[in-house]
């Protein structure tokens, strides 16, 4: 069976992400992608971990406490835009990911916008080490989210091809706007 966004995201990050890495959960939300970046890279590695909302960062703290995972963690409540004021531009980072749109069972009018998001894409893209890999799982089943997807789309298709590899994975004939994800994969060396 074809793989569901979510599922294809999380495999796309376990084929590059090792023990010692630094990666990025620019939307912590209910914390299973930091949780799983964190089993990933172990307690030699770092997750930084952003969201707006401190239900995110009390449900993302608590997870990653279950699973004796918070030491590699560090957890901020604030927006994924400010990544380049967190991160040193010589940090290099191994993955990232985003789940734009809103936390579920929480506040829908607080949502992402395309504006961050692409503000920390490009802090991202400059610390993004060699078959290093940004993901955005996009929720675009309200009106905000298709701003902000068709956006994205517009912003990684001018990504240059030497560089990057852009991937657009989603279905195109299932109900109730499932997830489509967007996958950049840097070739060269930053």
């Amino acid at each position: 069976m074809l793989k569901t966004s979510l599922r294809f995201s999380h495999e796309l990050l376990e084929a590059v992400v090792t023990p010692g890495d630094t990666v990025v959960d620019a939307t912590m939300g209910n914390g299973n992608d930091t949780l799983f970046l964190a089993q990933l890279v172990g307690e030699a590695g770092h997750v930084y971990g952003f969201d707006v909302q401190e239900t995110a960062l009390l449900n993302t703290t608590k997870r990653l406490e279950e699973h004796q995972c918070i030491k590699q963690a560090h957890l901020l409540l604030q927006g994924h835009e400010t990544l380049g004021d967190v991160l040193s531009p010589e940090e290099a980072v191994k993955a990232a990911i985003f789940n734009l749109g809103y936390l579920p069972k929480s506040d829908k009018s607080i949502v992402t916008h395309e504006e961050t998001t692409i503000k920390a894409l490009n802090e991202l893209l400059i610390r993004l080490e060699e078959k290093g890999r940004i993901i955005l799982v996009v929720y675009d089943g309200h009106d905000e989210g298709k701003v902000e997807k068709s956006a994205v789309l517009d912003f990684v298709q001018t990504l240059p091809q030497e560089k990057f590899s852009v991937l657009n994975y989603q279905f195109i004939n299932q109900r109730n706007n499932p997830p489509s994800l967007i996958a950049i994969e840097r070739k060269t060396k930053r």
